[in-house]
């Protein structure tokens, strides 16, 4: 007689959560690519994120380190890869994400790249066609190696076609105006050979120069999307189906076969099936108290399609703009509580949206004060901006 399917209940979940997503104070790592791992990548479309998301979890707060780790050491890759957003990966991972998920995206931002630069580009020197677009990645390559580093405007000046400019979404309401270097230095990062360096203008800043980077080593696809379900099911598990297709954005099959490869453990959770790492159904024990104040697009807040274990369906209009991105997030034990936002002269701010209690408030404003005393003089304005965090800042 088979035995009967484990339950894992939400305050177990948000037990795993407080450890493996190194929120307990107990739990902090000691480095920027511990948390990275534990993470499975910080997310890195908003520079800030990176920085935030892992000094939260840092026994020592330091944005030293976290420059360090991305433009030094350059233990910490960046890659356009899950679900077609910047992630910040390390080294050892990184040809696991490439393979399973950036190289293909790759593919699809060319095709997507031609198709505007053929359509969008009003004074072009001379037509764009897949030819001309590769003439220009040579022309491009061949002045970074000249140059060492440069930003996409220092590099116009060497290939004049980077200066020419695309209509993105013509005759919409939204209609914009881009530069073909923009669109292809874009487009050369995510084919793995250039690399953004340290932002000109502090960490916030997304002024980034460009570097030639080595190819990713070569990794076979299915091992590659193992490999990735298995350590993103180790930190955010248990978790479901729909859940790993969302995050990766990987098909339906895919997400299952990746599953399937790695043993994936089945359990029960309140909204219906789930997935563990083979092991992974004892129970595991409750955190000390913890509270977080963590960033817009951090991992964690990120980390699920179905969210209701541990966010109030009722706090996403608050929390969330249009787009599905969320912002900067009050945590208590698991749960999130409210949002805070910095204001332009420094102060930090922060509204509850859910009673916690007093021990709630008085851990929440600890974290406020040691973020401050890191955070310094410098401002952050999250780049996707929700309305409580536009509320509170104002």
């Amino acid at each position: 007689m088979s035995s009967p399917t484990p339950h894992l209940a939400p305050d177990q979940r948000r037990a795993r959560l407080a450890r493996r997503h190194l929120l307990a104070p107990d739990r902090r790592a000691a480095t920027v690519e511990e948390v990275a791992d534990a993470l499975a990548g910080l997310h890195a479309t908003d520079p800030a994120t990176v920085y935030l998301a892992a000094c939260a979890r840092l026994a020592a707060p330091d944005a030293g380190a976290v420059d360090r780790a991305l433009y030094e050491d350059v233990s910490l890759v960046k890659l356009l890869s899950m679900r077609r957003t910047l992630f910040a990966v390390t080294a050892g991972f990184a040809p696991y994400v490439g393979a399973s998920t950036a190289r293909a995206i790759a593919v699809k931002e060319r095709t997507t790249a031609l198709k505007h630069l053929r359509e969008g580009v009003d004074d072009a020197a001379e037509a764009w066609d897949e030819r001309r677009l590769v003439a220009t990645e040579v022309a491009v390559l061949a002045a970074l190696a000249e140059r060492g580093q440069a930003t996409t405007a220092e590099l116009a000046k060497d290939v004049p076609a980077l200066r020419e400019q695309i209509t993105m979404a013509r005759g919409k309401p939204y209609e914009s105006k881009q530069s073909v270097g923009t669109r292809l230095l874009r487009l050369l990062a995510s084919d793995g050979h250039v690399r953004r360096c340290r932002p000109r203008g502090g960490w916030t800043s997304s002024l980034y120069p460009w570097a030639l980077v080595p190819a990713l080593p070569d990794v076979p696809v299915r091992e590659a999307k193992a490999e990735v379900a298995r350590r993103w099911l180790a930190a955010y598990g248990p978790a479901t189906e729909a859940d790993l297709k969302w995050w990766t954005g990987w098909t339906l099959t895919d997400a299952r076969k990746a599953l399937a490869d790695i043993g994936a453990e089945g359990v029960t959770l309140d909204e219906g099936p789930g997935f563990v790492v083979p092991g992974d159904t004892e129970p595991v024990p409750d955190a000390e108290p913890w509270a977080a104040l963590l960033p817009g697009l951090d991992p964690t807040a990120m980390g699920w399609r179905g969210r209701d274990w541990y966010l109030d369906p009722e706090h996403v209009p608050a929390l969330f703009d249009r787009a599905g991105n969320v912002g900067p997030t009050v945590w208590w034990c698991g749960r999130v509580i409210g949002g805070w936002a910095q204001r332009a002269d420094g102060e930090l701010v922060w509204r509850l949206l859910a009673d916690a209690g007093r021990e709630a408030t008085t851990a929440v404003e600890a974290e406020a004060e040691r973020l401050r005393g890191w955070l310094g003089e410098v401002r952050v304005t999250p780049r996707f901006r929700t309305p409580l965090e536009r509320e509170l800042s104002a």
